[in-house]
């Protein structure tokens, strides 16, 4: 591990991303803000739905953006740099080891979905207004699972982006992270898909689910949500799973 080159690395990206922050934020905010505003005020003002909602909505507001954030840094440079720049040609001769360039993606993901995660409950609670009853009770509890969150974003960017063709982008949103979105649990708990037996399993391959139910338990702990030793297991394993996938997926096109 040559930390020297690690840090040089990641300046790289850091710089390169402070010079596109506003289309980074539009890109990866734009959405979750639109269906906060439209469910969480628009919805509650009229009276459609409960004002309690605007708290439960917004952990999986959170959730959704840290994971197009990680997603997006990582996947999609890959994407060009492995197809079409061939910009990955430079990094690879770097004086640092194959892997320890894909764990700098890794950290640089991680970094962008976190400030995206975060930025999101400033932004989010000025467009539902009052109503949004947040608890920071639990700081170590939210620390460790907005962690796994962002590794997790970032680790399923990797893999994705050492996995799919540049022809195959728009079905990479279509089929993986739409449905992702929608039955992760983000715009209702968990616990509200009781009333469906089957889909109430099913939706536990998702990961968005335990990133959603995670951030849900360490923000409103006072809703519905999964046990938070159950979500912090099921998120390692996860990221455990997509690290080692992305991980071999990247050594393999990088010597290729």
């Amino acid at each position: 591990m040559n930390w020297k080159t690690f840090y040089a690395l990641l300046a790289r990206d850091g710089r390169v991303a402070r010079r596109n922050l506003l289309p980074m934020l539009l890109q990866n905010l734009l959405q979750p803000l639109l269906f906060t505003f439209v469910f969480g005020r628009v919805m509650t003002a009229s009276g459609m739905m409960p004002e309690a909602y605007k708290s439960m909505l917004l952990p999986g507001v959170m959730a959704i953006s840290m994971m197009l954030a990680g997603v997006q840094a990582v996947a999609m440079p890959l994407i060009t740099e492995f197809q079409f720049t061939r910009e990955i040609e430079d990094r690879l001769l770097a004086p640092i080891e194959i892997s320890w360039l894909a764990v700098e993606k890794i950290t640089a993901g991680m970094i962008q979905a976190t400030f995206a995660g975060l930025i999101v409950i400033p932004a989010a609670w000025l467009l539902m207004g009052s109503g949004v009853n947040l608890d920071f009770g639990h700081p170590l509890e939210f620390l460790v699972v907005a962690l796994l969150v962002a590794l997790f974003s970032a680790t399923g960017g990797l893999a994705l982006g050492c996995s799919v063709g540049q022809t195959q982008i728009g079905l990479m949103f279509s089929l993986v992270l739409a449905p992702m979105m929608m039955f992760g649990c983000a715009y209702y708990p968990w616990k509200a898909l009781e009333s469906f037996p089957i889909l109430h399993i099913a939706v536990l391959i998702n990961p968005l689910v335990y990133a959603s139910e995670g951030l849900r338990g360490a923000l409103v702990p006072q809703v519905p949500h999964m046990n938070t030793l159950v979500v912090i297991a099921a998120l390692a394993f996860i990221d455990v799973a997509l690290l080692y996938v992305g991980l071999k997926k990247f050594r393999q096109k990088a010597v290729s």
